[in-house]
Parts: C-alpha cells; structure tokens; sequence
C-alpha cells in the first residue's frame, strides 16, 4: 500500500498506532467512521483521489477487526475507474471485504470481463487476482472461458498466464463444470511442456485437482509428468530463481509426485523404468543437514516419493531401502524428523512383505514411546500396534504394560485398549490372555472401559480348561491391599463361578472367599454392589449343605441391602434371600453361566486418523479405503455380566463392516421431510438419498439397546392426537436458530418427534440426512451427565469440514471432546458431551452442527437432550416420610397449585406411566383415592445438591380433560419449573413407552367412611 501523497490516511494510521488502550483505538475509528460516511453521502463533491483515500482509510479499519457495514457501492465502483490507482485500490479492497454472495459482485461481473479480454496486462493481473481470492459460482460461469483462453494464450506472457492458471483452479474447485475435460486432455499435454517453471508449477497445481477428480481422462499426462521431474532431478536448465537451497523447485517435484499418485499402476515399461530411476536418484541423495531450509524442502520431496513407491508397489529391494532410510529418520535427533519418519514408517505397513523389514527396528520405535514430544509417542504407539503380530505379541504387549505405569494420562486410555486387542488378537494361549488383562487392570484401572474385562468374562467362561486358572490369579490379586474397584468386580464375577474349583488350595476356602471379598464391600460404589451379591449367592450355593455360620453372614447382607434406596440392589437382596432358603434347590436356580456364543471382538477396532486438505486427499489413504472395509463400532446396550441373570452375554462393544457396495434395504424411519426440522444452508444441491446403511449403527437396535417387555394395553400412555393445535415443544426446548433458508438436503427423519423422544430416554437418533446420521447415548448420574455424539458417515466419500459449536445455556455447563474434521467413509466417530447441571430450568442447549460433503456445506443447529427431567433421580418415600415434608412446605412460592385444562385424557395406570418416565416415583399408600396420584422425586442441581421434589395430581373421573396439579419443593424456581413441565407432557407432548418396571397395584376401592388416622384424609386436610 503506497502512502505517498496522502497524508489524511497517513494521520490516520498514526493516530491508532499512538492510542494508549482499546476504548481509545475504538473512539477514533468511530470518529473516523463518521467523517467517511458523511463523505460518501455528498459523493458528488469527492474526487478520484479522495475516494481513494477513504476506501483505504476503509479497509485498514476493517484488517483492525472492526465492522465496515457501508462504502461497499463506492469500493466496487473504483473498480470501473481507467486509472491504474483507483482501480487497483477498487480491486484490492473489493477482495478483501467482499464475499463471493454478495449482491454487489454482479455490478462489476462486466468490467472485470473487459480487463481480463484487453491489452492490459496490469488490469488482467489485478482482476485474475480478484477472482482468484473470491470465486462463487457467478464468477464461474461467466468469465471461465475468458480465463481458459488467457491460459492457453502464446501471447500473453507468464505472469499473466500464472495467473488464469491458479484463478482457473479456483473456479474449478467451486464449479468443476467450468472445464470440459474432454476438451482439456490434450490442452494440459501441451501446458505440462512449458519451458517457465512459474507457469508450471501453477499448471501442475491445476493438473493435480483435475486429475484427482477423473483420471482417465488425462491418461496422455503421465509421460509428461515422468519427464518433468527427470529434468527436475538431473537439474537441467533449472533457473537459480527456483533452486531452493541446491534443490530444484521443491514445489513442483511435490506437486507432480502428488500428481503420478492418482494414476493406477503405470504399465508401460520404458515410462515405468524411467520413474524409478528418479525416485532412486531421490532416495539415495537425500541426507539429514544442519540447515533447517535445506532440510524442510528436501524431506518434503523425500517423503513424498515413499508415498509414490507405495503407490506403485515397487520391487522388495526398493521397499527395503525405504525402511532402512527411514529407520535414520527415527534416530536423529530432529523431533520433527523422527515424527515424519514414524508416520511415513507407519504408511508403508499398508504395504505387503515389508512388515518383516520393519520388525528390524522395533527396538527403535520402542524407544520412542519415551520421547518428551507427545506426537512422536502417538506415532510410536501407532506404528507398534500396526506392526504387531505373532511373532513380537508377546515382546510388545510387554512393552507396553511396562510403559502404561509412566504414560500421559491422555494416553493411557489407548495404550490400555491397544495392549487389549493385541492381546486378544495374537495370545498365544489363553492363560497369557488372563495374565494380560489382569494386568492391565491393575496398572491402570480407571482407563480400562469394561468391554475388556467383559471379554475375559466371555473366554473363561467359554473355556472350561481355562476356569480354575483365572479363579486363581483372581484370588492373586484380592490379597492386595489397594485394588481398583474394575479389579474388584472381574474378581468377584470369576470367584463367584469358578471359586469351588479352588476349594483344595490353601485359603480358598468358601468361609475365606467370602471374608476377603466381603471386606471389599464398604468400598466399592453402588453399582458394583449387585456383582458382590450375586458372588454371595453363587458362594452359599457351591457350598451346600451351608455352613451356618457362613449363611447367617450372608443372610444378614442380604437382609442389610433389602432396605436399600438402588432399586436394582434392593431386588438382588431380596430376591437371593429368598431363594438361599430353599436349600438344595439353590443349586438349580443359580447354576453356571451357560456358554456365550461365538462373537467378534467388541475391542479389535482400527483407529485411522485422517487428515483431509481443503483441495486435494492423499492417494494413499484413498488406496487404502478403496481396498479395505471401513470398521464402524456400534454401542449395544447390554448389561454387565451378573451372577443369577439370565442374559445372553456381557455387554460389549458389537464390530460390524460396512460394504463398500451400495444397499437397497430402506431405513425403516425414513420418511417425508418434516416442516418443523433444523434450518439447513447448502451451496449446491446433493445427489438422491441413499439406503440408510447405518440403520445397524444408530437404529433401535443398536443404541438404544433391546426393547423393552410389552406393556399390557391398558397401561400404555397414548400417542396424542394430531390437530391443529400448535404443539407445546417449543415451551420445553428454546433453541436459537439462524435465519438461513432450507435448500437442497432436508433431514429424512422429524428432528422434533427426535428430540421429544431424547427427552424421555436416553438413546437413539438425534439428526439424520441423505449424507449423515447423528445419535445420541446419554448417561446421568446426580446433576452430572455423559453424552456421546455417534456421527456416522452413510456415503462411500469422505465427510470433510466437520465443525461442531456447543450452545450451552445459563444453568448448563458444556463440554465437547475434540471431534474429528474428516469423518472417513462408511464409518462412525463418537465425540463425547460432558454436561453439568447449575440449577433448575427448562431451556436447552444446541448443537451447531456444519459439515461438507463433495461441495455442498451443511449446517444445522439441533436441540441436545439435556433437559431438566434428566436431572430427576426417582425416590421412594413411606407416608411417615411424606407428610412431614408436604406439611413444611406450605404455600407459595415453594408450593403451587394449578387447574390444568385442556389435559390429554388419561387413566391412572397411563399417567403413573408418563411420571415414571419423567423419573418420578410413584407412592403408594399415601393417597387412598384410586383417580389421584403422589410421586416424588430428587432433584440435582450444583448449587442445591439434591432437593426432594413432592407431586399431587387430582382428577375427576367424569372429566379427565382437567386435573388439579399442586408441586412442593425446597427451591421456589424448581417448584415452578417442575410444574411447568408436568403441563406441557401432559397437555400433549408424545410419550414413549415406559421402562419395565413392577405391575402397579389394582386401584383400592373408594370407601365411603374414611378414618381419622387415614393418611388419605391427612393429606386432604394439608391441601
């Protein structure tokens, strides 16, 4: 920007440099603001000059962050000017402020057409320039072929022809039907001759987004491309201005590398020959130097021609020399070196008989797990699972336990899962399995998910030779002083079936089983509790005759936890006291595990992290897609192994391939596209929805676990009744939406019958198009919550651009996992949600969600689940716990009372239902009247801990269109949004069928004399 002769805009800058703090930098510009706007409106009076310097005045305002909302008309219009001066500065400025959708581009479509088609050279290469940094589709269509014909020009000289080339590929990435590729085979065989290395780095450049997109077409460029970097390589007639430390143009042996690698394999024999002579050439000339320049070019180089050679399947000699420069690589000293020359070593695993060769190294990589640069200990890690097989298990899995006592906490979740599958895949007998996971569990139980100890479960059980091994290593490890509770819990399990097998050794006796385990009790949380049980009942069933003493231990816990507040431990307790008295019976009722059947592993998995440039995808990762199926985790919804439950096996995590082939099975939830979904903005229109072929992934049957029993008929909550009443939905969840237009891609599932189903359980799809499907699986626990985002990819093209913007409101604190921006094809990544609770409120978070799929972009703002009902944890109270607390609270605003009209009509057992789902407990004996109901609740929240939550509905048999609704707690603001939510489920939001839950009790008939001391006529007298 020249500054000479205009000294206003010289002050200017001066004056912002000089301003003490921001509020003083932000007066002057508004001060500045207000002189240029009331210039502009007297523009009559303004010369070129002055214009000039406004609009540069203008756009050094607008590089300091601020909003410049007016003087766009008068930027463009210096675009039309004939001299040099303001047109440049009508260009630069245009470029820079404007966007490729602004209105005012199409004043100037015609005047930047006349630069680039005059004499000009200076006025082509500022609008060349323009339309290069703004593109849009406009541009495209009508100044393509202008810009094609400057390329190809003889008479345009370099400058301008570098120009069109690099302009052209920015109109081709918006719009690739700008170039017609049959009539541009033979043009870019004549471009790749060009003598000027300026121009054919740009051409190459081009060649390399054209041919990624069709190769076939331009079959007749690879000789071209062959003899491009012999020259280069040979460094023949290389100018000094693109020699870059020794290194001829760097850019563009990269560029045509990257170029070869779209191609299949090159048959012909004398093109072939001559392509590995020059990646020889490159292999053997390529050393690690002190210059930092030096070496950054000419790695760059390096490494891509090791992709080329994988590409190519070269000879095994070839392949080997690879390794071995690269083993160099991961022994200097250069981070950066050793971080490439791990990923690169990583690549060449996709190669086949060069595992073998990389075996050599391992000591190596080993030694790298415990570099200080975390991302070379990521790609070590990597590199060891991938390399990893029957031969060196054992050697690695070691390693890694060895390394999992001193790893990052960030890694030790991986390291964990890792040493798992490597186990499991290459163990080679199953008692170093054990040991293994054992292992694994003691070091680092808190990053040990419980898929793996479910698979343990699973080979032990399967393997009877196994048994009394795994019971003894079990009993090993509960003589430890400090144990972690996953520890305690696979322990438990495998003493509780396996422990009679052990009744011949020293301290294995049923009496010393029980006390060791018994002593864990106090210190394990409430969902190891009912594992412990079922041990206590497996171990007084072994040992029958009972010893008394034994049995009065065992029966004074079960008696203990019969009372307690878990449902799910209260049962147990109960139930097992029950059945340890039939004596010899027990031995029937609890015997062995049955068999589990044959499954695929829920751990063996493959991470694949994927890096996606904006123009252009690396052909290897393209390679190895097209010959590999994609693996997708799917989560079921199983319940952990338990001692005396019937199920069919652990809970684990199912692997299920997806086929690269396209699916005719249609998705049984797809439907017309809803009216009431999110607002979606894309560029350009996608193809036809395809079969929904993550129906597995996200389906009913996948996240949200086996359905549940039926509900007898009577008992079921009805579906309101459609009309054209406007729903309530909006009360219950508040999301901010953008004002963007629907075009194009529409969800094919009702993003609001969606979200109302998330509201009342706990998993299932959340969003779902022609391109992706997202599901939700949630978790709550008191007034914290665990949301995991299952994004899967339906289509056989990669998702690219994935961003993803959480919206939390006031009384919510939000916080989502790092999520991938590539979501590979036909695969699934999972993005964790964590959510805390502050206090009471209905309003909702969103989730805005953008995407690009080819060259469309999508974005969509969703509702997230995280309502106030989920923060609900049912409790049971007796009438003498009940009435104290219903009378304390007395009166507004902790106690409120409504007439709710225009209700959904519903029976008791339907309404109890809708409150059960709620996660209300519904109390018996409180209330005698069979057509009113009490439930209770606790509600948690940061700032009030847990606040119980007390509810009477009363309705009128006659007319069951209204109810009497009266909500008492110890928080005014809970008791009003609680009441608020009731109304809006029960005046017509959808209700999802119920958990399986214990038959209510037949209605008590209605008395006409009610006693004193009824605890029906107390509460009517405390209303």
């Amino acid at each position: 920007m020249a500054l000479s002769g205009m000294r206003g805009l010289s002050v200017f800058i001066s004056d912002i440099r000089n301003c003490q703090n921001k509020e003083q930098e932000r007066l002057r510009v508004d001060k500045e603001l207000g002189n240029i706007r009331t210039k502009f409106k007297n523009d009559k009076g303004l010369s070129p000059y002055e214009k000039k310097k406004y609009v540069w005045k203008m756009l050094y305002i607008y590089m300091l962050g601020y909003d410049v909302d007016f003087g766009h008309s008068d930027a463009v219009s210096l675009i039309s000017a004939p001299k040099y001066p303001e047109k440049q500065v009508g260009y630069i400025v245009t470029s820079c402020i404007l966007n490729e959708n602004h209105d005012f581009l199409r004043m100037v479509i015609n005047t930047v057409r006349n630069d680039i088609i005059g004499r000009n050279e200076t006025f082509q290469c500022l609008a060349l320039t323009m339309v290069g940094n703004i593109g849009g589709r406009e541009f495209a269509e009508s100044l393509a072929p202008d810009v094609q014909r400057l390329l190809i020009s003889s008479s345009c000289r370099p400058l301008v022809r570098k120009k069109a080339a690099l302009c052209l590929l920015r109109l081709y990435r918006k719009n690739p039907d700008v170039v017609n590729i049959e009539g541009w085979s033979d043009r870019m065989a004549q471009l790749l001759d060009e003598r000027d290395f300026g121009v054919l780095t740009s051409v190459m450049s081009l060649f390399v987004s054209l041919v990624s997109n069709n190769n076939e077409a331009y079959w007749n460029c690879l000789p071209k491309c062959v003899k491009i970097l012999e020259r280069l390589t040979r460094n023949q007639d290389i100018p000094q201005d693109y020699t870059y430390y020794g290194i001829p143009s760097p850019w563009l042996q990269v560029k045509t590398m990257r170029a070869l690698q779209y191609f299949p394999a090159i048959e012909d024999p004398n093109t072939r020959r001559s392509l590995f002579e020059v990646l020889q050439r490159i292999l053997m000339g390529t050393e690690v130097v002190k210059n930092v320049n030096k070496n950054n070019a000419s790695h760059a180089v390096l490494f891509e021609a090791l992709a080329l050679v994988m590409h190519l399947d070269a000879e095994k000699e070839m392949m080997s020399q690879c390794v071995a420069l690269l083993g160099k690589f991961i022994a200097v000293r250069e981070p950066n070196i050793r971080y490439l020359g791990l990923e690169n070593m990583s690549r060449m695993l996709l190669v086949a008989d060069v595992q073998d060769i990389i075996k050599r190294h391992q000591v190596q990589i080993v030694t790298s797990l415990k570099d200080p640069d975390i991302s070379i200990r990521r790609r070590a890690l990597d590199l060891l699972y991938g390399m990893c097989d029957i031969s060196n298990a054992k050697d690695i899995v070691e390693e890694l336990l060895q390394y999992l006592s001193t790893a990052d906490f960030a890694m030790r979740e991986e390291v964990a899962l890792k040493a798992a599958i490597l186990a499991e895949k290459f163990a080679p007998d199953l008692s170093w399995y054990v040991d293994v996971i054992l292992q694994l569990i003691d070091k680092a139980g808190d990053f040990v998910s419980d898929d793996i100890w479910y698979r343990v479960v699973q080979f032990v059980t399967n393997n009877e030779d196994l048994q009394p091994y795994a019971a003894a290593k079990a009993r090993d490890y509960l003589n430890k002083p400090a144990l972690h509770e996953t520890m305690v819990k696979v322990s438990a399990y495998l003493l509780g079936e396996y422990s009679h097998l052990l009744i011949r050794r020293p301290g294995c006796s049923p009496k010393e089983i029980f006390s060791i385990i018994n002593d864990k009790l106090p210190t394990v949380s409430t969902s190891t509790v009912p594992i412990l049980l079922s041990t206590f009942a497996k171990i007084l069933m072994h040992c029958q005759p009972a010893d008394p003493g034994l049995q009065d231990q065992i029966w004074a816990i079960f008696k203990k936890y019969g009372s307690f507040i878990d449902a799910e431990i209260q049962q147990r307790a109960v139930e097992y006291f029950a059945l340890s008295k039939k004596g010899a019976a027990l031995v029937d009722v609890l015997a062995e595990m049955p068999k589990f059947p044959e499954r695929q592993s829920a751990l063996i998995k493959r991470a694949e992290d994927t890096v996606t440039d904006t123009a252009e995808q690396s052909a290897i990762k393209i390679r190895s897609q097209q010959q590999q199926t994609s693996n997708a985790l799917v989560l079921t919804d199983q319940l952990p192994p338990s001692n005396g439950t019937a199920h069919s096996g652990p809970g684990q995590l199912a692997l299920v391939k997806i086929p690269s082939q396209s699916m005719d099975a249609a998705s049984p939830d797809r439907g017309e596209t809803p009216s009431d979904g999110p607002i979606i903005n894309q560029t350009t229109s996608p193809e036809p929805p395809s079969a929904d072929l993550l129906g597995d992934l996200l389906g009913p049957l996948a996240i949200e676990g086996p359905p549940a029993p039926a509900v007898a008929s009577g008992e079921q909550i009805r579906a309101p009744e459609t009309g054209p009443s406007p729903s309530p939905v909006d009360a219950l969840a508040l999301a901010l939406l953008s004002d963007q237009t629907s075009t194009g891609v529409q969800p094919i599932v009702s993003i609001n019958e969606r979200f109302q189903a998330l509201c009342l359980k706990d998993s299932g799809v959340l969003y779902e198009d022609p391109n992706i499907q997202i599901g939700v699986k949630a978790e709550w626990r008191g007034h914290h919550g665990r949301l995991v985002l299952f994004l899967g990819n339906k289509n056989t093209a990669a998702i690219n651009s994935v961003k993803a913007l959480i919206m939390p409101p006031a009384h919510l604190k939000m916080e989502l996992s790092l999520m991938p921006e590539t979501i590979p094809p036909r695969a699934q990544v999972q993005s964790p949600l964590v959510v805390m609770n502050l206090y009471a409120s209905r309003d909702v978070g969103a989730l805005d969600f953008s995407y690009r799929f080819e060259t469309s972009l999508v974005n969509v703002r969703l509702r997230l689940p995280a309502v106030l009902n989920k923060f609900l944890q049912p409790v049971q109270m007796t009438p003498e716990e009940f009435f104290p607390q219903w009378k304390a609270l007395a009166g507004p605003p902790l106690k409120l009372q409504e007439v709710v009209r225009g209700v959904k009509p519903m029976t008791p057992p339907e309404m109890a239902n809708l409150f059960i789902i709620l996660r209300f407990a519904v109390a018996q004996g409180i209330d005698m009247n069979p057509n009113n109901l009490v439930a209770t609740t606790s509600f948690y929240s940061e700032r009030t801990h847990a606040v119980a939550s007390l509810v009477r509905v009363e309705t009128d048999p006659a007319d069951r269109t209204q109810l009497r609704l009266t909500v008492a707690s110890g928080d005014p603001s809970l008791t009003f949004e609680l009441k608020e939510l009731i109304k809006e489920h029960m005046i017509g939001l959808p209700v999802v069928a119920p958990p399986p839950s214990s038959p209510s009790p037949p209605p008590l008939p209605q008395h006409a004399f009610v006693a004193a001391d009824d605890p029906g006529a107390i509460l009517a007298g405390l209303l």
